[in-house]
């Protein structure tokens, strides 16, 4: 694709967001760009990149060819659909790079052309309107974004991170990534990190050997190895002790596991998929959570939406959960009325 505009006619025309897993990449851009932008945000690969487009947060994206979390044309064919406004200048990192050659790269890159920021609404004839995930209601613009999310994860063995309250579904949306992937006549087992006491965690997770320790009358699979080739949910991630924390970014990057009374080592093709309800960022900056399994669990994270965010959806969800109601009660499903449906559209 040629260059249909010029660098400094693309710099003058908005907000810019440089996308990359590379650190001193995004530096060597922002340094280029050389106050030309404003404002300028960065983005750490391409789940976050879509996230903070979603959220407003540039008119020109500098895109690195080298992401970790996805492939570039994959994410560039959604952009198309979903921002056919943004303005993309595609980039490729490389360790060696020096400033001259980023600012060479910057002057010949191709660039996507741009004519307004366009965001449809499930109102207008979108183009990228997704189906609710299996087992999961709600066609708000709040949960499309999620549907095409996973949608564009789940291919992928990639790790991903599925933040939100307690009660907005993400176990639902872990079990959407498994069915929709090529995982999915593997198993799906699931760890809750707050509900295995923390002397158990290290057998639950990794197995034991008869004889490893009191108690231990037979030996046990592990959870990890009983999902090989599939998927391992981890809820309440946040809730994982230190120690184990250690053990578990250790499998992550070795994807070698130990049981416990043995010195085997054996390696197990697992899918890490966890969820919090916390700030896991929040609390690595207080040292209650290690940084790098972090930033090794966030590879593609996943924002779920509150209620309160996705009002559209409150009326099916309702229906729903009385359909369920008359159905384990066995009598006809009710029906909500006007009041009933102002009252709840109204709550807070």
């Amino acid at each position: 694709m040629s260059a249909i505009l010029s660098i400094p006619a693309l710099l003058s025309s908005g907000a810019a967001l440089i996308a990359s897993p590379n650190s001193a990449f995004r530096q060597q851009v922002l340094h280029r760009l050389n106050g030309r932008c404003r404002p300028v945000q960065q983005a750490l690969g391409g789940a976050d990149a879509l996230a903070k487009l979603e959220k407003g947060q540039g008119q020109i994206l500098f895109l690195d060819r080298r992401l970790a979390d996805l492939d570039a044309e994959e994410l560039l064919t959604v952009m198309r659909k979903r921002f056919p406004g943004i303005q993309v200048v595609l980039l490729d990192s490389d360790d060696t790079h020096s400033d001259e050659d980023c600012a060479a790269e910057l002057e010949a890159q191709e660039i996507v052309p741009a004519t307004r920021l366009h965001r449809p609404t499930a109102s207008t004839a979108d183009p990228c309107i997704c189906q609710p995930l299996p087992g999961m209601i709600g066609t708000s613009e709040a949960m499309q974004n999620v549907y095409r999310m996973v949608r564009l994860v789940a291919s992928r063995s990639t790790t991903v991170l599925i933040i939100g309250p307690t009660g907005t579904g993400k176990e639902l949306v872990a079990r959407a990534l498994h069915g929709l992937s090529p995982r999915s006549a593997k198993p799906f087992v699931v760890g809750n990190c707050a509900a295995i006491p923390e002397a158990l965690l290290e057998s639950e997770l990794f197995g034991f050997t008869r004889g490893a320790f009191t108690g231990a009358v037979q030996s046990q699979v592990g959870r990890i190895p009983a999902a090989h080739g599939g998927t391992l949910f981890l809820d309440e991630i946040s809730e994982l002790p230190l120690g184990m924390q250690a053990k578990l970014l250790r499998f992550l990057e070795q994807k070698e596991i130990q049981r416990l009374g043995t010195c085997d080592v054996t390696r197990a093709d697992v899918r890490v998929v966890a969820a919090s309800n916390a700030d896991l960022a929040e609390r690595a900056g207080r040292g209650e959570f290690r940084l790098d399994l972090f930033y090794r669990l966030s590879a593609f994270p996943i924002d779920l939406p509150t209620l309160a965010e996705r009002r559209g959806d409150v009326v099916p969800l309702a229906e729903h959960f009385l359909s369920c109601m008359a159905a384990a009660l066995e009598i006809p499903s009710p029906r909500l009325d006007e009041n009933a449906i102002r009252l709840l559209e109204a709550h807070p």
